[in-house]
């Protein structure tokens, strides 16, 4: 084994006396987002984030990628320049004017013609298929006055029979 000897007779042995300056050590310590430009940390390990979150790495790929596929041909799945043409075909319909209807004589839901309740349970009967019926589309748009109805009639009912010599009262 040799001893290695100062080259100028200076310093330690085996070391050169030309190197004076430190090393320099550079260390990514933080990033701008390619996307947005906010600051992306990193920690030194693994490769350095382009992007500050998964929605803007997506972002920036789909954008890529759209811009490659605009860029090829039209018969490999490229954009077409061409402007768009648009093909429509009216057809105007005339319809015949439609005479209104003559109005008809009243009937019942079944299409038997309507006749009044001819004694109390007849009436209970009516009424309650008037109950049941509420949700009927034919119906129920009327719900109000028929609700109003009902109302003066229990009245009129509960008020007892009229006194002799008194006219009833007409429907209001």
């Amino acid at each position: 084994m040799t001893k290695m000897r100062p080259e100028d007779g200076q310093g330690k042995p085996g070391r050169r006396a030309d190197r004076e300056t430190p090393a320099v050590r550079e260390r990514l310590v933080e990033r701008t987002c390619a996307w947005c430009g906010e600051p992306v940390a990193y920690s030194g390990r693994g490769r350095p984030p382009r992007y500050c979150t998964a929605a803007h790495r997506r972002r920036a790929w789909e954008l890529r990628t759209a811009q490659d596929r605009a860029e090829r041909p039209v018969s490999d799945g490229g954009q077409n320049r061409a402007p768009v043409r648009e093909v429509v075909q009216r057809t105007v319909l005339q319809e015949p004017a439609l005479a209104r209807p003559a109005p008809r004589p009243a009937q019942r839901l079944s299409g038997q013609p309507y006749t009044l309740p001819e004694d109390a349970v007849e009436w209970v009967e009516a009424l309650a298929a008037l109950r049941r019926d509420m949700t009927n589309p034919r119906i129920y748009p009327f719900r109000e006055q028929v609700a109003r109805a009902c109302e003066r009639t229990a009245l009129a009912l509960r008020a007892g029979p009229p006194e002799p010599g008194q006219p009833e009262s007409g429907a209001s």
